[in-house]
């Protein structure tokens, strides 16, 4: 049975489904650029079930990508069946200074890498997970993609967010209902010069909140400051006495100094606020 009539959902998104099978089955030999997230896990689904001729999942590993995300792709596409590759990428100079364009030149030199895998692997196409959603948000990274010509299929067919979570859901994937995350170094403040060790005080920070039952949280580090970000219904738990008291003495432990809550709770992308402001200025 051909994997969109299992599909349940209704009858435009399941018809989205079938022409985004069609489209990747026209592609020739392809890999996936995946880094374990919603978006990218949906399409390497996507593929298997095409199926795309050769499929092979890239995974970069870079210090500021957290670990147990890494750990969890490599899972997952092991589980998948499909054959995948970590590439270990260094961090650049530029990089190390946390510039305003890092999210461009970080998609530039991962795809650099990418395509000389798929050029020596005599492949056709490159792929990423791209969606609707990003369209009009503050991307920079989009940049690199069509500057490197990746295709992205879920773009291209209007798949939304909320669509491939709901088919995420149906077909039982465990990343349904995963949290949008993104790499460890927007956790910093741009033009402040990053080491590995933040990257790991930063992720050790966030998983002790994960564990504790925060889904969506967010670590920011300014300096010795760690500032915290949940859901604004979460915020009144977090504050909570006897938790917080846990909170402020491992992340000492961590390193951190001093230890505050944000009171407008999870932003989305706000340290990119004083940049959206400068270009609405324009």
């Amino acid at each position: 049975m051909k994997a969109e009539a299992l599909l349940k959902s209704k009858p435009e998104l399941r018809e989205k489904y079938s022409n985004l099978l069609k489209l990747l089955r026209s592609l020739g030999k392809t890999a996936v650029a995946y880094s374990g997230g919603v978006d990218s896990t949906f399409l390497l689904v996507a593929a298997s079930e095409a199926p795309v001729d050769g499929l092979i999942a890239l995974t970069m590993k870079q210090p500021y990508f957290a670990d147990w995300e890494l750990d969890e792709a490599i899972e997952f596409a092991r589980d998948l069946g499909v054959q995948h590759k970590v590439i270990e990428i260094p961090v650049t100079e530029e990089m190390k200074m946390n510039p305003h364009d890092r999210c461009y030149q970080c998609k530039s030199f991962t795809f650099t890498a990418f395509h000389d895998v798929i050029k020596e692997l005599e492949y056709d196409t490159l792929l990423d997970g791209t969606i609707l959603d990003d369209v009009g948000e503050y991307r920079p990274g989009m940049r690199a993609v069509r500057e490197h010509n990746v295709r992205s299929p879920l773009k291209e067919m209007g798949f939304t967010k909320e669509e491939i979570r709901e088919l995420c859901r149906e077909k039982g994937l465990p990343v349904w209902e995963k949290p949008s995350n993104t790499c460890l170094i927007t956790r910093i403040p741009y033009n402040t010069p990053v080491t590995s060790e933040d990257f790991r005080q930063i992720e050790k920070a966030e998983l002790f909140l994960m564990k504790a039952g925060f889904r969506t949280v967010r670590v920011r580090k300014h300096n010795d400051i760690a500032r915290i970000e949940v859901e604004p219904h979460k915020i009144s738990e977090l504050s909570r006495p006897e938790f917080m008291e846990k909170v402020v003495s491992h992340f000492k432990d961590l390193g951190f100094t001093f230890v505050t809550i944000d009171m407008q709770g999870y932003i989305t992308g706000s340290m990119d606020v004083e940049i959206l402001k400068k270009n609405s200025r324009k």
